[in-house]
């Protein structure tokens, strides 16, 4: 649990340090400013940015009865982050795994790469793809329900 908040930690401490030595030399609008463009990016590559994960096991569970897309991910992945975005409200229609939170998403993910951990991975109908178009996705959502 504690990997997927390094990145977000890290991002917060360098900004805090940089916006800290702005404000001591006298620039507190570009403290702000630099601050709070921190603060963003910490949490748009923290977990916060994604839907509540659930475990694999009760995604696939899920997924087997509504026939909605399984979708593998972790925190600080750029792709990951450009599906969630791009995906919009839609992301919410979908199950969330974060295999750094569930080994057993993380075995999932590993048997669909060849041994690799490659996110996202989206599981549509049973069949595994990885880092697919975010509006091809949405078209397979679209079509489950």
């Amino acid at each position: 649990m504690m990997r997927a908040w390094i990145l977000p930690t890290l991002l917060l401490a360098c900004g805090s340090l940089v916006a800290a030595v702005l404000a001591v030399r006298g620039s507190l609008a570009a403290a702000t400013a630099l601050l709070l463009f921190f603060v963003l990016l910490a949490g748009l590559h923290s977990p916060l940015a994604f839907p509540r994960s659930v475990g694999a096991v009760e995604a696939q569970r899920r997924s087997a009865v509504d026939g909605r897309p399984v979708v593998y991910w972790r925190a600080g992945c750029k792709y990951c982050l450009r599906l969630r975005i791009r995906l919009g409200r839609s992301a919410r229609r979908l199950h969330w795994v974060d295999i750094w939170r569930d080994p057993v998403g993380a075995a999932v993910v590993r048997e669909a790469n060849g041994g690799d951990e490659t996110v996202p991975t989206v599981v549509v109908a049973g069949r595994p793809h990885v880092n697919p178009d975010p509006a091809w996705l949405r078209r397979e959502l679209t079509s489950s329900l």
